[in-house]
């Protein structure tokens, strides 16, 4: 079965890359994040992704959502360094699936993630967009290891944690003209139920990306959970593509100590994907706070959903 013919049947994602290398004791607290990993502890990657197939999950993204070339070289690193972390991101994941389809049988998918500029200035802005770049301002930005990723050959790419809709469209226009054939999904985060976190209305960023034909998935990510079901009945509006949801666990994110602020609500995963199911959504998952729980929660509701 193809990721595309799976898509529209429904696929479970992974869960927080940043909670199961920090459970493992990686530090994060810095600007590079989880990318700082994949400097001398790519094991401790293989792990997580490992431990996120063991839960059920049947894609698992890259960790390279706020590994880019430029942050590397910030803090210190070579060029050549630099492009060699970004492209172990994807061949860890890889052989994490395959050394798990050895053992099991089961094929599994790799997303490549590029997180949005706004991750790269660590400072929470993922979450509001308060930003203005051109597109050639995105594309020299995006394109070092948008082109490292897709050089490993990854199934797809995620443009995820996306708070504007001008920067995700810059990257598909580029790909739509050097890599057409690449599956892409596209994830937004939201400021409420009915617009993105720049404030642009979720029925124009619908629209926008739908015009994509490489597009095969669109919705949100890193979100509450509270804001899932009015944001997929929105976006079910504009657009026939199966829908993404990948929420974290309702809580902020304080850029200042660069640690979430947890949200006392607990939610029932195995209910949400029944809801979010019924919606519209066939690719779910968790983001930042979830962790394997939450993904075994999710694959087997699925499991009975497309049993059904």
């Amino acid at each position: 079965m193809s990721l595309l013919t799976k898509a529209k049947a429904g696929i479970v994602l992974d869960g927080a890359m940043s909670d199961e290398l920090e459970r493992q004791g990686v530090e994060t607290n810095n600007k590079l994040w989880t990318a700082t990993a994949l400097i001398d502890q790519l094991d401790k990657v293989y792990q997580a992704h490992s431990d996120y197939f063991n839960a059920g999950a049947e894609l698992v993204i890259t960790d390279t959502y706020q590994a880019n070339v430029q942050a590397f070289i910030q803090a210190g690193y070579s060029r050549t360094e630099a492009e060699t972390f970004i492209r172990n991101a994807v061949k860890i994941a890889k052989k994490a699936r395959d050394d798990y389809a050895a053992k099991t049988g089961k094929h599994n998918y790799v997303a490549a993630t590029i997180g949005s500029y706004g991750a790269y200035l660590a400072d929470g802005n993922e979450y509001r967009g308060d930003y203005d770049l051109s597109e050639s301002e995105y594309l020299d930005f995006h394109l070092p290891r948008l082109k490292l990723v897709l050089e490993e050959q990854p199934d797809l790419i995620a443009l995820e944690t996306q708070p504007k809709l001008t920067e995700p469209l810059a990257v598909l226009n580029w790909l739509k003209q050097h890599h057409p054939n690449i599956p892409v999904y596209v994830s937004f985060t939201l400021k409420d139920g009915q617009t993105i976190s720049d404030g642009t209305t979720i029925a124009d960023a619908a629209r926008a990306v739908d015009q994509y034909s490489q597009v095969f998935a669109i919705g949100i990510n890193c979100t509450s959970p509270l804001l899932v079901s009015p944001a997929l009945k929105e976006f079910s509006k504009y657009t026939q593509l199966p829908l993404v949801v990948y929420p974290n666990l309702g809580g902020s994110y304080d850029p200042e100590i660069k640690e979430w602020r947890v949200f006392d609500q607990k939610f029932d995963f195995a209910k949400l994907t029944r809801q979010w199911y019924q919606l519209g959504a066939r690719l779910i998952g968790g983001c930042c706070t979830t962790g394997p729980t939450e993904i075994k929660q999710i694959s087997q509701t699925l499991t009975e959903l497309k049993k059904d």
